[in-house]
């Protein structure tokens, strides 16, 4: 066979797997909608009352059923995904908004990011103080801002612009999250450095170990115009240094979303920024290419050490990632075909 005759043979076949490939994408259908969220994930007791448990979950329920309404309804997942996270920052069980923790300088510094991943517009604000409802104002920030992001007082400032409600730092407080600084700070006299891996027994509304780090809540979508939607809002770490800024509102790590998936990720923020996590699992989906459990496996098993983070994502398909390499992860999934889960451990 000559020359000519091998090169045409050689093309055939690469002409025939790629169609293969294109053919067999194209017939995953697609779900009229889908959503997911976390509201943190870490060392989270199982050796707790029932009543506290179920109080979570009854939570998780709420706010999966607040998402599902919207899209159901043929809502934006834009919509779906700032609502959720709205009722996640209004309770206090959750390390964002209302529940945020306490600064080194007892003070409550509030990030969050939203993205869409068809046109990549992003909006994020950090070390918010004033902000009830940090996610809320990330969105105002994408739609109505020639920048992504704000920051401290100049975000606040454009809180005012926008007609994004303040609030005063008492509306913060908490007293278990005051006692888990206290703990914390005293940990730090003894020169020891560390924060505790105990729930101290005078919390007993509590299922996150005392002063842990990963408290943070988020929500993904997609919806029926194929809109990829994610948002993260987070008061960050107990006992965080003065302007410390973690991986929530750094688009491409806590934060992500593109035309295939959109993530957010819950965990050791410094962690989650050194693997730019959410752009790492957009890319492998993408260039590898893999499927969004593939990618989701890959970050959290091979990328990511145990204990570190957790994850939920969607993508274009409608196809739910949900899972963590930490003991557990506060998490619920709902799609249009009726699957819903709303989980806490394995």
């Amino acid at each position: 066979m000559g020359l000519g005759k091998k090169f045409i043979g050689l093309l055939a076949i690469v002409l025939v797997v790629g169609c293969t490939q294109s053919d067999g994408q194209q017939e995953q259908q697609k779900k009229e909608w889908a959503l997911a969220l976390h509201g943190g994930a870490g060392a989270i007791s199982e050796d707790r009352p029932d009543s506290v448990k179920q109080a979570y979950f009854d939570d998780l329920d709420e706010a999966l059923t607040i998402g599902e309404d919207i899209l159901a309804d043929g809502g934006s997942a834009e919509d779906a995904v700032e609502k959720v996270i709205n009722y996640l920052e209004d309770n206090p069980r959750f390390n964002a908004g209302k529940g945020a923790v306490f600064t080194h300088d007892g003070e409550h510094e509030l990030d969050a990011a939203f993205m869409v991943g068809n046109t990549r517009e992003a909006g994020t604000v950090t070390g918010v103080k004033t902000v009830k409802n940090p996610i809320t104002l990330a969105r105002k920030v994408m739609e109505t801002s020639e920048h992504v992001m704000f920051a401290t007082e100049g975000a606040e400032r454009y809180a005012d612009k926008v007609g994004v409600e303040r609030v005063d730092q008492e509306y913060f407080y908490t007293e278990s999250r005051y006692e888990a600084l206290q703990r914390a700070l005293d940990q730090e006299e003894e020169g020891d450095g560390k924060q505790s891996s105990l729930i101290p027994e005078e919390d007993k509304t509590a299922l996150y170990a005392d002063g842990e780090k990963y408290g943070t809540v988020g929500a993904v979508a997609v919806d029926k115009d194929g809109q990829i939607v994610a948002g993260t809002s987070t008061g960050g770490m107990t006992n965080k240094k003065f302007g410390r800024v973690g991986d929530v509102p750094i688009i491409g790590s806590g934060t992500y979303a593109s035309d295939v998936v959109a993530v957010s990720m819950t965990g050791w923020g410094e962690k989650i920024m050194r693997a730019v996590s959410g752009h790492t699992v957009s890319s492998y989906m993408k260039y590898k290419p893999a499927s969004l459990e593939e990618a989701g496996d890959y970050l959290l098993q091979e990328v990511l050490n145990p204990g570190e983070a957790g994850m939920i994502a969607v993508d274009k398909y409608g196809n739910i990632y949900t899972d963590m390499n930490t003991n557990g992860m506060f998490r619920g999934s709902s799609d249009s075909e009726g699957n819903r889960e709303v989980a806490i451990w394995d």
